[in-house]
């Protein structure tokens, strides 16, 4: 395999590893009684893990580079948002979650090309 497609292993595993420590901060260090802002956390923290594994195997499809940069963006720009608005409490980063979403979407229809 080229190096260039092994690149999407490094992120998927870099991505994976803070996911793990994005759930483990979530279960014992992040507190809040905001049923809403626990949702947002838990919800950045699921997507981050389940995308993370489709980051390490886009080497494997048919457009590694559009489906591994696709599933990157997507994933930082969704499971970031949820996690800044949970964190901060400030709802404004909550807007960002759609792009991500659409961004994930677009990265699940990329694996069809």
């Amino acid at each position: 395999m080229p190096l260039s497609k092994q690149i999407w292993f490094r992120v998927g595993g870099l991505s994976g590893a803070l996911s793990v420590g994005a759930a483990a901060y979530g279960a014992h260090g992040f507190q809040t009684d905001d049923e809403a802002l626990q949702k947002s956390y838990d919800n950045g923290k699921s997507l981050h893990m389940i995308h993370s594994a489709m980051i390490a195997i886009a080497p494997i499809t048919r457009r590694p580079h559009l489906v591994g940069t696709l599933f990157t963006a997507g994933t930082g720009i969704f499971s970031g948002s949820c996690y800044a608005k949970a964190l901060t409490g400030e709802g404004k980063y909550g807007q960002f979650a759609p792009i991500g979403g659409t961004t994930l979407i677009l990265a699940w229809l990329a694996l069809v090309l």
